[in-house]
């Protein structure tokens, strides 16, 4: 179903008008838009930056390993989701894995801003992708799962985002997320790209337990390369977000990157085998709407 984000009226989401109000979403750059005057200027990522990922994801160790662990989790806790959104799918490089592994699956993916939208659309052109404010959803009992990898940092109203979620999931539905882990590790990365937190375990695992879920797996991953990131970090404390160069740190050396895919690996292989890292530069969570 659809909640119309003027009245709060269900409907059915095929349609493109609310029956009470006839709020109709307008056309931003092509895609169908339910916040339009967020859609190139909103809060909380760079727009611009869109471009630099769509280039860099694809060969790079860390959204190479987080989507293996991505489709594992869905194999393992979820495997027979019929439709599935993500929200602040970006350029669409976690959706188009997810593409792959699920064929038969409904996948529709949101953004706040178009300008990543494009790059979605031109990885998936057969799948639904929307601007919409994650902070109003125009979804209800929609979707058997809904992820967010590495979004709710971005947002002051995270536990917004997440009711907003619970409601657009059907009973029973599932949601998998990624944010990164520890206020200690915040440097001009985390400002540069507009950051509002970094997580804790226990912060993260009681929102979402808060706004209706319970908490099937939390994970931290990250955790062997975690003494490097830790140099990295502590080392750009003092650089000013403004001239900084977020990606910098993405841009390693073949060997380099190839090295850190397969330290990861090592990490993957111990949480498909249960166990559950207590450190890390990121968090991973699945829970249940209960």
């Amino acid at each position: 179903m659809k909640r119309c984000v003027v009245c709060n009226t269900r409907y059915p989401y095929e349609d493109s008008k609310c029956p009470s109000c006839d709020f109709c979403p307008t056309l931003v750059d092509g895609f169908e838009s339910y916040a339009p005057d967020l859609a190139h200027k909103g809060d909380g990522f760079k727009a611009s930056y869109f471009s630099e990922l769509a280039q860099l994801e694809p060969a790079n160790f860390w959204f190479m390993s987080r989507n293996r662990l991505i489709l594992w989790a869905l194999r393992q806790y979820r495997p027979h989701f019929k439709s599935l959104l993500e929200i602040g799918c970006g350029t669409g490089y976690v959706l188009s894995a997810i593409a792959e592994s699920f064929p038969n699956a409904t996948l529709a993916g949101s953004d706040l801003f178009v300008a990543g939208l494009g790059f979605a659309a031109t990885r998936l052109p057969a799948v639904r992708f929307i601007q919409m404010d994650a902070r109003k959803s125009p979804f209800a009992e929609e979707f058997d799962v809904i992820g967010a990898f590495d979004v709710l940092e971005h947002i002051k109203e995270d536990e917004l985002v997440l009711t907003q979620m619970r409601d657009a999931l059907r009973p029973g539905g599932f949601i998998f997320l990624t944010v990164p882990q520890h206020a200690w590790l915040w440097s001009a990365v985390d400002e540069y790209t507009l950051h509002v937190r970094r997580y804790s375990s226990a912060d993260i695992h009681r929102k979402i337990e808060t706004t209706g879920f319970r908490i099937v797996r939390s994970t931290s991953f990250v955790t062997t390369l975690l003494p490097i990131m830790m140099v990295s970090r502590f080392s750009q404390r003092d650089a000013q977000a403004k001239n900084f160069d977020a990606s910098a740190e993405l841009k390693i050396s073949p060997w380099l990157n190839s090295l850190f895919f397969k330290i990861l690996g090592t990490e993957l292989t111990l949480i498909r085998k249960g166990f559950n890292l207590p450190w890390g530069g990121s968090r991973f969570v699945v829970a249940e709407k209960v």
